[in-house]
């Protein structure tokens, strides 16, 4: 990793943390020099041999104080996020406690679901060993519970985790340091490492990098999954989704209108599973619309840290820009907007509820992933067009579906083509069960023992040590 010209480092764009709410710089960092990147690995790969041998009691005993520090500092850590990146500071304080979560999830599970496994007799075992350092390329939009979903697995298995959190949020990066750090973990079992994202193909190449998980953008999957190709190492990738939130005449309507605009507008619609297209069968067509609209436009836009906002700024220039840009571009094609569609005047990174009917399926919002406050509304005929609606998308993350009547359940489960289908109910992330998609939403799986698993060795061992001939092979 060291470079013959350290100075090049310096010349490098600094990482600034920007108030999404008002454009303030809050703090600006210096990345990493290349000597400075290059003592970070060292220290990943000297950690590892030790940490590894840790009893896995002990690595429960760091989690699990981490989970306690979590909750402890957990209004100083909501602050935090919701000045960094613009989310809502009650979300904030709720994603901090869901961390602990799956801090305290994996450091009462992971002995049980790493234990070995007897295959034919104590001699014939799969075991689940650690690979070693593992990058983790990880989003800006819940900069501590994607970081946790990561970390909390992969140190309880053994490895040792180096982060490079979006560029955005580098304070959250650095918390994360030293919530681990202070929770006991040795030195160099997790480290942030503060880079562009033109250094991470550097770092994916680096023998000393064992693996890589990335949750991101489509473009950033593709990058980093093209140099672990060429590395020839282990990726999960979680990219994006244009979630379907169907809704069938049988569903209770009100309940379905609140939870609708709850799973669009989570973390000011800023989510990879938050419903982002509303496929509406033709008979409740009219009333879910009408009762959505009325909802969304009932919603408060402003400071994420005033307790009665419910719709923040989102987390950068950029994305209001390209989001803004979408419905444009939406509207250009044929899409009617009956609500918002326009950036108001002012500072910050606002933009407010809008609702789109009529949207063409060549226009944006049908196509690609809208990530903050932008809701098209489809019409269908009945459940067969539903679900062609549904899977017509390049991506298959989540998918939710409404409906009293079991059989139209059971078919959504089996035939929606997505990671997870919830019926009657928003998709949400739980450590309990596996998160991931299909399409181009991504490959492999985070969270229960499946994201456990994802990033182990899974060794068979077959020792014979009575003098008896060996298993045949075939």
């Amino acid at each position: 990793m060291k470079s013959r010209d350290n100075s090049r480092t310096f010349l490098r764009m600094t990482l600034a943390s920007i108030n999404p709410a008002t454009g303030e710089v809050l703090r600006t960092f210096q990345p990493l020099s290349d000597d400075e990147l290059e003592n970070k690995l060292a220290r990943a790969a000297a950690a590892f041999p030790r940490w590894r041998r840790t009893p896995i009691a002990e690595r429960a005993r760091i989690i699990a104080r981490a989970a306690h520090l979590l909750e402890s500092g957990r209004p100083a850590f909501a602050r935090l996020i919701a000045t960094e990146m613009g989310k809502l500071v009650g979300a904030a304080a709720d994603e901090v406690s869901k961390s602990a979560l799956g801090c305290r999830y994996y450091a009462d599970n992971a002995a049980a679901l790493l234990a070995p496994e007897q295959v034919n007799g104590r001699d014939e075992l799969v075991m689940y060993e650690p690979l070693g350092p593992i990058l983790a390329v990880m989003p800006w939009n819940f900069p501590f519970w994607q970081v946790i979903r990561f970390a909390a697995p992969a140190l309880m298995a053994g490895n040792v985790g180096l982060l490079k959190h979006a560029s955005n949020v580098p304070q959250c990066a650095l918390a994360l340091e030293e919530l681990f750090r202070d929770a006991g973990a040795p030195e160099g079992v997790f480290q942030t490492l503060l880079i562009g994202a033109d250094r991470v193909d550097s770092v994916i190449a680096d023998p000393r990098a064992a693996a890589v998980t990335l949750t991101g953008s489509e473009g950033a999957g593709r990058s980093v999954a093209a140099a672990a190709g060429r590395a020839i190492k282990k990726t999960v990738l979680e990219l994006g989704g244009s979630d379907p939130f169907i809704v069938m005449p049988s569903a209770d309507l009100e309940r379905v209108i609140a939870t609708a605009v709850k799973a669009r507008m989570v973390n000011n619609g800023q989510s990879c599973v938050a419903a982002k297209r509303f496929i509406v069968a033709a008979p409740v067509y009219d009333r879910f619309v009408a009762g959505f609209v009325d909802a969304m436009s009932a919603l408060k836009v402003g400071d994420p840290l005033h307790e009665g906002t419910q719709v923040g700024p989102l987390a950068t220039a950029e994305i209001a820009r390209g989001l803004a840009d979408q419905v444009a571009r939406s509207v250009a094609a044929g899409a009617r907007v009956l609500l918002g569609g326009m950036r108001p005047e002012g500072p910050g990174h606002f933009y407010p509820p809008t609702v789109l009917v009529d949207v063409p399926r060549s226009a944006p919002a049908h196509v690609e992933e809208l990530f903050g406050p932008v809701a098209p509304v489809f019409r269908v005929k009945d459940m067969d067009e539903a679900i062609a609606l549904a899977n017509d998308s390049p991506f298959g993350l989540g998918a939710s579906a409404w409906t009293r009547d079991r059989n139209e359940a059971q078919r959504f489960a089996s035939e929606l083509e997505a990671g997870m289908v919830f019926v009657n109910a928003m998709v949400a992330s739980d450590p309990r069960f596996p998160f991931g998609g299909v399409k181009r939403s991504g490959y492999g799986r985070e969270l229960a023992a499946f994201g456990l698993r994802e990033l182990v060795n899974v060794k068979t061992v077959r020792m014979n040590l009575g003098g008896a001939p060996g298993t045949p092979a075939y």
